[in-house]
């Protein structure tokens, strides 16, 4: 009676951490593909992850920060979706290659046209951005994904220094340093950013999820794993030590 105790214990124990971990595993990111160095343009993909497993995504909309507003901003043509990009006036006009920019995007929102992000599947969508300002280490965006049941799960809280992720975590691009030698990012020139929003369309089909794409997903699961066993073998150390002592 005291083994099945202990052993449920155990697996009690085991399906808590369990369900701790399982919200910080997929949520909406924001990766450069290369470099996005300060000053410079990058092509920069929003990952999407779909995680309910009776609704699929429909809607992603992303909200550009206005302290520091970026004049370029192109979305590449995606299968399956249909793409709108939102400007506003500056309050304060911004210089680009010698010219007042008056405008900013403050948001760009993606609506399937199809099936959208189904259960067990993410969608990456690209955009061309820039020039990334030089007098900040990273832009903090905010993500509104909807799902076709009508949920809404806004990705809007920041992170605070010292404390631990939020649920529901704003998507954030670190940016790096510009290089010595005069180039600024994987893009360099607006020419380049522009040339990158005549690509070819990318896949309709969403990506299904892989270790490979998400390094901290796997070192959370090894974590999460690592708990389990030890959770495990407290309790099949304590049930040997009864064993021993009745006998």
């Amino acid at each position: 009676m005291k083994a099945s105790r202990i052993a449920a214990a155990g697996a009690v124990a085991a399906s808590a951490v369990l369900a701790v971990s399982a919200p910080a595993f997929a949520h909406v990111s924001v990766q450069p593909e290369g470099e996005a160095a300060k000053g410079g343009y990058a092509v920069v993909d929003f990952k999407v992850p779909n995680e309910r497993d009776d609704a699929s995504t429909n809607k992603v909309e992303v909200n550009f920060p206005t302290d520091h507003p970026l004049a370029s901003v192109m979305p590449q043509p995606l299968d399956g979706w249909s793409v709108k990009v939102t400007k506003s006036k500056l309050a304060k006009p911004l210089t680009m290659h010698g010219e007042k920019i008056s405008e900013a995007v403050t948001k760009v929102t993606w609506t399937a046209t199809g099936k959208g992000i189904e259960p067990g599947f993410f969608q990456k969508f690209p955009l061309s951005v820039g020039a990334l300002p030089e007098d900040t280490d990273e832009l903090v965006f905010k993500a509104i994904q909807t799902y076709d049941n009508k949920e809404v799960v806004r990705w809007i809280e920041p992170q605070k220094e010292g404390q631990e992720e939020p649920e529901n975590p704003a998507p954030v691009l670190t940016l790096s340093d510009a290089s010595t030698d005069g180039h600024h990012g994987s893009s360099g020139t607006a020419k380049d950013a522009s040339d990158t929003s005549t690509a070819a369309p990318a896949s309709s089909s969403s990506t299904s999820a892989s270790s490979s794409d998400s390094s901290d997903t796997t070192a959370r699961v090894l974590g999460v794993v690592g708990i389990v066993v030890g959770v495990a073998g407290v309790a099949y150390g304590v049930l040997a030590g009864r064993r021993r002592t009745e006998a």
